[in-house]
């Protein structure tokens, strides 16, 4: 049965922002905060209140994001622990390096305002976050990288997305695909202005049924 795309899609914490050049940031520059500041900050239960985290939005996506990390960390580590442990270190690797890729604020996207004096953008990453979230709150699916290829700068300029994913075992490929496909667009086509071409889905792991896991 196809599922109804609903509002866990949208993204959480502020995403429109006044239109801004942005410098150069270093890489795993958080407003001021490393990857692993990031992560220690979380380890803490976030105590004491750091309202320079707390306060950026792309610390808080990259909190969210670390969060996601963890869960996933603890599942990937007990599954095959015995059979193929490299295989999951090199996975769990992968999701921390698309992280970091993804929580980057990236290009300006656009969006009207009827007072035409009034520039406002969506970050790239906030994109990213609700296109993951979308595919997140699905089931059966845990999302990988995501692309955004294209002009998004551009109103009007036609962007395709392309997203990875780890599938549940015995789910249908082409089923969960078209699935996932619907909720992206839906997610875009209400929060954006972006005008979506093609969606691709690519399957690249299989993890194991919930009622399989140790």
């Amino acid at each position: 049965m196809a599922m109804t795309p609903d509002d866990d899609a949208l993204p959480e914490g502020p995403d429109v922002t006044p239109e801004a050049a942005a410098p150069a940031e270093p890489a795993d520059d958080f407003d001021g905060h490393t990857l692993d500041e990031l992560s220690d900050y979380l380890d803490r239960g976030r105590q004491p209140y750091d309202p320079s985290i707390e306060g950026s939005a792309a610390c808080r996506l990259a909190l969210a994001n670390l969060t996601r990390l963890n869960e996933l960390s603890a599942r990937a580590l007990r599954r095959e622990s015995e059979r193929e442990p490299d295989r999951d270190e090199v996975w769990i690797a992968g999701l921390l390096d698309a992280i970091r890729a993804e929580v980057r604020s990236g290009r300006d996207v656009p969006v009207r305002h009827p007072d035409p004096t009034l520039r406002l953008a969506l970050t790239e990453a906030a994109v990213r976050g609700m296109i993951r979230r979308a595919g997140d709150t699905m089931g059966g699916v845990i999302m990988g990288r995501c692309t955004l290829d294209g002009d998004v700068t551009t109103p009007g300029a036609v962007i395709r997305v392309d997203v990875t994913f780890a599938l549940e075992f015995g789910l249908t490929v082409a089923e969960v695909g078209d699935r996932l496909r619907e909720r992206i667009r839906y997610a875009l086509e209400r929060h954006t202005e972006l005008v979506v071409g093609a969606i691709d889905v690519t399957v690249d792991d299989v993890y194991p049924r919930r009622e399989d896991r140790p």
